[in-house]
């Protein structure tokens, strides 16, 4: 069982197995379609709060790491993750920031890891 991230505007692979969009909001400019989503499962996602606070800021990085892992201790959508993980052999989580280092889909692999 293997995690993968992908930014969802890369091309589909049939090497990234299950693929489910991590983001709360749908990606701009691509069709549902295009994205070869198999799951969207943005309660996954930080919160609208967070994810603002955040704003892809570097230097926030390790303290949005500590608030959003607080949002998902119980979460229904992160036991979902978890379960669909042991259902396939490889888990790519997609999501739409240009920032490729500090993302959500980043931290949910290093939280899943």
């Amino acid at each position: 069982m293997s995690i993968a991230i992908k930014r969802v505007y890369e091309p589909f692979s049939k090497a990234d197995g299950y693929r489910i969009l991590v983001d709360r909001l749908w990606p701009r400019g691509i069709k549902k379609e295009a994205a070869h989503v198999d799951l969207w499962l943005k309660e996954v996602a930080p919160s609208t709060a967070l994810r603002k606070w955040f704003n892809h800021e570097p230097e926030k990085w390790k303290s949005f790491l500590t608030k959003y892992n607080a949002e998902l201790k119980g979460s229904a959508a992160l036991e979902e993750l978890q379960a669909l993980r042991k259902q396939h052999k490889t888990v790519t989580l997609l999501y739409g920031a240009k920032d490729e280092q500090h993302n959500q889909a980043v931290a949910l692999k290093q939280f899943s890891e």
